[in-house]
C-alpha cells in the first residue's frame, strides 16, 4: 500500500508535536510521503508562523522587522533544541531576510513557513526532500494546475520511495518562476495532490480532531463523531460551514477514488472520520451531521400562473445575476417562488432588485423576510427512512420553533430548513436530539 499523511500546523506546531509524528510515521511502513504545514499555535495565546511570516512582510520596512523575524527564526531554533538534532536553519533564515527586504512577493513570505519545516521534519525523519516549488503548478487565481502539476509530481514521486513535500505553495504556471500560494489551508490541497500523483490507496489528514462530528460541539454538548461520511455528504456540510479540510482539497482525490482519513495526531488510536465516494455501509444514525448559518433573507414572488410562463425563472435570477449576488436556495410552488439569499449581500441592492424584478416578470406581489437562519440535516440513510421530514418538524414543534422554509435536493441525502435566527442553536440542539439521542436510547 501507499499512503500520503498530511500533518496540520497543530500537529507539528513545537518539538514534542515533532516526535508525535514521528512515532505515527514510523509505526506504518506504508506512510511513504508526508506533507507538513507550517508551525500553528503551541496555545490559545499563541501566534502562527504563517500569521508572523505576514506580519514581518507587512513591517518589513519598519523597526520591529527584526524582532519579528527573530520570533519566527525562534521558533525553528526552539524545535531543533527540542529534537537534539545536530541541524541548522540559518543559511535558509538569511536568505529569506534577504528577499524580504529586497521586495520578495506575498506569496513566496508566506510559503516560507511550510518550506522551512518540509526541511526540518526530513532531516528528523531521515528521509528525502521535495521541494513542492519544483513539483507543483498553480494558476494565477491559486488553483492547482494539472496539466502542467501531474507529469512533474509523478516523476519526482518514482525517484523516491520516501519524502517530504512542504504544503500551500508551489510555482506559477506561467514559466516566470515565481511561488505561487493557494489560498489559507492550501496544505490540504498540496496532500490531495500528492495522494492523487502517487496513486495512494489512502490520504491520511492528522490534525488536533478526531475526525468531524455529527454537530457543532460549541452548540451540542459532546456530539457523537462520524465514522464514515460520503464526499456528497461531506460537499453539503462544508457548504453549511461544517468543515476540517479545505474545501478544494477534496477534488483531486475524489476524481481518482482515492479515501481519506480524518485522523488525531494527539489520539492516533482513535479511527477518526473515513471519507469515501461510496459505500454499501450502513450509517449508525439516520442523519450524517447537522450544520447551518445564519443571515440569510427571502424574496417569494408570486404570480398567479408563474408554471406557465416560459422563462420565469431565468428572468428573475437575471435579476440578482446582474447585481453580482448568487442565491443559496429556491423553492417554489405553482404560484411562487422564493429566492435565498445572503442578508449582507442582498441589503445594499435591495431595491434596485425589486424594481428590477418588477420590471421583468411583473409579479402580482413581492414579500421579504429577513433574520433566516438555514439549518442542513444531510445523511445517505435518510433515503431509505420513511418519516424523516415528520420527525424533524416533531422536533422542532416540541420546542415551539416555526420552520419558515424548506427544501429538499433531489438525492435525498439532505433537506434544509429556515428558522428564525434566536432560534438557531435550540433548533440544531432538537434535530441531533431527535436523530441521535433518541436513536440510542430506542
Amino acid at each position: 500500500m501507499v499512503k500520503v499523511v498530511k500533518f496540520g500546523g497543530s500537529s507539528l506546531a513545537d518539538a514534542n508535536q515533532f516526535k508525535k509524528v514521528k512515532r505515527i510515521i514510523k509505526s506504518d511502513k506504508d506512510r511513504r510521503y508526508v506533507v507538513p504545514s507550517a508551525p500553528g499555535k503551541r496555545n490559545k495565546d499563541d501566534t502562527k508562523v504563517t500569521d508572523l511570516l505576514i506580519l514581518s512582510y507587512s513591517h518589513r520596512k519598519e523597526e520591529d522587522f527584526e524582532q519579528i523575524f527573530d520570533e519566527i527564526k525562534g521558533r525553528y531554533d526552539e524545535i531543533i533544541a527540542g529534537l537534539k538534532l545536530d541541524y541548522s536553519l540559518d543559511e535558509e533564515f538569511i536568505k529569506i531576510k534577504d528577499a524580504i527586504k529586497n521586495k520578495a512577493s506575498f506569496d513566496y513570505v508566506v510559503s516560507r513557513g511550510e518550506y522551512l519545516n518540509g526541511l526540518l521534519l526530513s532531516k528528523y525523519l531521515d528521509i528525502d526532500f521535495v521541494d513542492a516549488a519544483d513539483v507543483i503548478r498553480i494558476d494565477s487565481k491559486g488553483n492547482y494546475d494539472a496539466e502542467q502539476t501531474d507529469d512533474l509530481l509523478r516523476d519526482a514521486l518514482a525517484k523516491h520511495e520516501y519524502a517530504v513535500i512542504p504544503g500551500f505553495y508551489g510555482r506559477k504556471n506561467d514559466h516566470s518562476g515565481e511561488i505561487q500560494a493557494f489560498s489559507r489551508g492550501g496544505s490540504d490541497v498540496t496532500g490531495s495532490i500528492v495522494a492523487k500523483c502517487a496513486n495512494a490507496n489512502l490520504y491520511e489528514n492528522w490534525t488536533d480532531v478526531s475526525g468531524f462530528l455529527i454537530a457543532d460541539p460549541r452548540i451540542v454538548k459532546d456530539p457523537l463523531p462520524i465514522d464514515s461520511i460520503t464526499y456528497g455528504e461531506l460537499r453539503e456540510l462544508s457548504y453549511m460551514g461544517a468543515s476540517v479540510l479545505h474545501e478544494n482539497s477534496i477534488f483531486p482525490v475524489r476524481k481518482a477514488g482515492i479515501p481519506i482519513n480524518i485522523k488525531n495526531t494527539n489520539a492516533p488510536e482513535d479511527p477518526g472520520t473515513l471519507i469515501v465516494e461510496s459505500t454499501v455501509h450502513r450509517p449508525t444514525h439516520i442523519i450524517t451531521g447537522l450544520a447551518g448559518k445564519k443571515g440569510f433573507a427571502t424574496v417569494t414572488i408570486e404570480k398567479d400562473m408563474m408554471n406557465s410562463e416560459v422563462g420565469f425563472g431565468r428572468k428573475v435570477l437575471q435579476v440578482f445575476e446582474e447585481y453580482g449576488l448568487s442565491f443559496e436556495h429556491m423553492p417554489s410552488g405553482i404560484d411562487t417562488m422564493t429566492i435565498v439569499v445572503n442578508t449582507k449581500e442582498f441589503v445594499p441592492h435591495e431595491q434596485e432588485i425589486l424594481a428590477g424584478i418588477h420590471r421583468a416578470v411583473n409579479p402580482d406581489r413581492i414579500d421579504l423576510e429577513s433574520d433566516l437562519a438555514l439549518i442542513a440535516i444531510v445523511g445517505r440513510g435518510m433515503k431509505a427512512s420513511r418519516g424523516t421530514a415528520a420527525k424533524i418538524f416533531n422536533a422542532l414543534a416540541k420546542k415551539k420553533i416555526n420552520i419558515k422554509m424548506i427544501d429538499q435536493g433531489s438525492s435525498e441525502q439532505n433537506i434544509i430548513v429556515g428558522v428564525r435566527n434566536v432560534y438557531f442553536n435550540e433548533a440544531i440542539k432538537a434535530i441531533y436530539d431527535a436523530f441521535v439521542e433518541r436513536e440510542d436510547l430506542a
